[in-house]
Order: C-alpha cells, then structure tokens, then sequence
C-alpha cells in the first residue's frame, strides 16, 4: 500500500556556472582577488522533504492501512514531528479515509492518500472521484455521527493549521489539512 516515492518539483541547484561553463566565486568584502572561494550552496530540500502518494480500495480495512501507512511514512523519513502533531495527523488520516469509504465507495471504488512534508509544515490528504463536496457543519447533539470534518477542522485549528477540500480536474475532490511542523524536543 505504500509508495515511498520522493516528492517532485523543482529543486535548487549547486552553486551557478558562468556563461562558459566555468563555476562562478565570491570575490571576499575585502576584494582581494587571491582569495577567491566558492559560493556558499544554495539550500536544498531537507531529507524528510517530500511528496509521497499511494491508492486504496475505498473498504473498511483501508483505514488503519492509512493510518499505518502514514506513521510509518513519518518515521522511516525521520521527520522532526511532535508527538502530538503526528497524533493529529493519524486521526485526521482516519476521519478523512473513513468519510471517503463511507460516502464516496460507490461511484469512487479506489482513493487516494498523499503525504507531503516540507521544510516547516506536513500536509495529508484524501482523494475521491465522487462529486459531492462536504463541509465540517456545526455539531447536531441530536445525531451520534456527521462530526468527523468538524472533527478534524478542530484538531488542524488547535495545531495551528488549516483544512480546505478542492475540487479536481476528473470531477472529484480531495480534502486536505495541513499543520505546521512542532520540532518533537531532543533529550
């Protein structure tokens, strides 16, 4: 179930070329020509960066697959996530899995899970090919479920982050939430 492919995009380079070929060097603030070095290097993505997508079939037994999916995902990257913020994410993971394979099975068989982490923030989201997009409606007390969106609106709030579903080029959507990473404190 897991796809541990590396994210996509560009990325930044060494230091420059000069139109010949040659590499360009820093002249040092005291300009002295005999002390020429190379350029500092352009930052470039930090190990844990990426993108990272995977399918599932739109069952039961997809949602702890995902959820799985996705810690192990954090872990084996060596993402600097607290444990809180990785907690959250897992039940965001659930709740929006669990919403695709309720609601959205029968016209979307198959969906989509994607793990993007960056420099300072993780991103989760769900992909299905059904139609419908929902919205996190204030709690019914009369009703025992319809709470999972309002749910994960307001753990991606307490976390610092946001939640937002889009619509995609095939016709579906793909609901997303995105929290800031919170460094997990050194011993």
């Amino acid at each position: 179930m897991d796809n541990p492919g590396r994210g996509y995009g560009p990325r930044p380079t060494g230091g420059g070329e000069h139109f010949d070929g040659a590499p360009l060097y820093d002249v040092p603030p005291e300009g002295r020509p005999g002390d020429l070095r190379p350029p500092d290097p352009l930052p470039g993505p930090l190990p844990y960066e990426g993108v990272w997508r995977f399918t599932a079939a739109a069952v039961d037994a997809s949602v702890p697959q995902a959820r799985h999916a996705v810690r192990d995902l954090l872990l084996r990257q060596g993402v600097p996530v607290s444990d809180d913020t990785v907690h959250g994410l897992l039940l965001i993971v659930s709740e929006l899995v669990t919403n695709a394979v309720k609601h959205a099975a029968l016209l979307s068989p198959m969906l989509a899970v994607e793990v993007a982490v960056g420099a300072e923030w993780v991103r989760v989201s769900v992909e299905d090919n059904h139609p419908y997009r929902p919205i996190a409606l204030e709690a019914d007390h009369g009703q025992t479920g319809g709470r999972g969106l309002l749910l994960v609106r307001e753990v991606a709030r307490e976390a610092g982050g946001v939640v937002d579903v889009e619509h995609t080029a095939s016709g579906g959507k793909v609901i997303w939430a995105a929290l800031p990473l919170k460094l997990a404190r050194l011993p």
